[in-house]
This record gives structure tokens, C-alpha cells and sequence, in this order.
């Protein structure tokens, strides 16, 4: 089993690649859930991941790779993986 990172966006748990190095470079994977490509559409921020988040939530909090997402998917109890981290 390999490893699996966080969505700071969105909370999904399975992404490839950590989002960005400890050295702060993006791996510019695209977070099959929220869309939001690490290293294209913002910086590693708190403030960049929110805004992301706010509009994704805004316009519908939808998949973005439709077909993947899990059976009884639910954004809200997705978004609680994240804490009070982001």
C-alpha cells in the first residue's frame, strides 16, 4: 500500500504526491475531488486554499473527475478531515 496525502482544499485523503515538498515545490497533481492543481492555482497558503475551497463550496462542491468519487460522498463530512489546520 503506498502512501496517500491530503487535500488542503478539500480534504480528499488520496492524493498521489504530497501537494508541496518540504522544500515548498508544488507537484502540480490535480486533486481529483476539488480540481484545485497544486502549484497552478495558488501558492502553499492558508488564504489560497480558502478562497479555492469558498468557491468550490459556492459553486456546488461537485467532483471534478465525475465517475470517481465514492458511493454516499458527502463534501461536509470530507471537509472535517482537515481540522482546524486549514
Amino acid at each position: 500500500m503506498s502512501k496517500t496525502y491530503l487535500c488542503p482544499v478539500c480534504g480528499f485523503d488520496q492524493l498521489q504526491e504530497e501537494p508541496f515538498s518540504k522544500k515548498n515545490e508544488p507537484s502540480f497533481e490535480i486533486c481529483p475531488c476539488c480540481g484545485f492543481e497544486f502549484g497552478f492555482n495558488g501558492e502553499n497558503n492558508k488564504a489560497s486554499f480558502k478562497e479555492y475551497r469558498e468557491r468550490w463550496i459556492k459553486e456546488g462542491a461537485s467532483w471534478f473527475i465525475k465517475g470517481l468519487e465514492p458511493k454516499r460522498w458527502d463534501y461536509k463530512k470530507q471537509l472535517q478531515a482537515l481540522g482546524k489546520h486549514f
